[in-house]
């Protein structure tokens, strides 16, 4: 039976999450398989890729042949090289020991580079944010400059506002006072006039009074004369 090992999609649509299984050839892509021997996820930065080594490797020792896109997968987790490296044993070009230890050496390798991108990431990743939050704070700053600039003008459009509102009101005063300027004076004229008459009436009548007593007296020695005339006379 000729056995594949290929990827099995799941997950979500938009999200797909993949299988790595050992099925029958005949068999549909996401239909039965022989074994689940691994799980590709390419959400992910990097791409996680979990393949159980030992069941891949006996697969491919057993005449399964992998897809393409299975094979870069195997490739990426060593198992490839673990393939040719057990072809060597048995072909007496080295030991199993000396196979294990090369295979040892190319997986802390790839690991370490793996770690190397996820941390270049996570950098970049903190870079980014950095110049975002930078970008951020520096449009808020803006922003608040402008309110500021904003509230500023206002405030000198007020006070010039208020500035112009009271010269108005003084050229108004001025331009009425100088146009009742006369009316005053004439009515102070009038009323000065008027008070200088009342004082002369005073005056006159006060004049009135201290002549009336000599008056009376005139009129009375007058009248006394008469009185004694007037036997006389008879």
């Amino acid at each position: 039976m000729p056995v594949k090992i290929r990827l099995q999609r799941h997950g979500k649509k938009g999200k797909p999450f993949y299988w790595v299984v050992a099925a029958d050839a005949r068999a549909k892509r996401d239909g039965r398989y022989l074994e689940k021997i691994g799980t590709y996820n390419p959400n992910t930065n990097p791409a996680s890729v979990n393949i159980n080594v030992d069941a891949a490797v006996k697969w491919l020792e057993n005449g399964a042949q992998p897809t393409d896109t299975a094979r870069t997968l195997l490739s990426y987790r060593g198992i490839m090289l673990k393939h040719h490296l057990n072809g060597g044993v048995r072909k007496g070009a080295h030991t199993q020991e000396e196979a294990d230890a090369k295979f040892e050496a190319w997986v802390t390798e790839k690991e370490s580079k793996i770690q190397a991108k996820v941390e270049g990431l996570s950098k970049a990743e903190a870079d980014e944010r950095a110049k975002a939050l930078a970008a951020e704070k520096e449009v808020n700053e803006k922003r608040i400059a402008d309110a500021k600039a904003v509230e500023e003008e206002a405030i000198a459009a007020k006070a010039a506002a208020e500035a112009e509102a009271e010269t108005a009101v003084e050229e108004a005063t001025e331009e009425v006072a100088a146009e009742e300027a006369p009316a005053a004076e004439e009515v102070i004229q009038e009323a000065t006039q008027e008070a200088t008459e009342e004082v002369a009436v005073e005056e006159a009548t006060e004049e009135a009074a201290e002549d009336a007593p000599a008056a009376e007296e005139a009129t009375q020695e007058a009248t006394e004369e008469a009185a004694e005339d007037a036997p006389a006379a008879e």
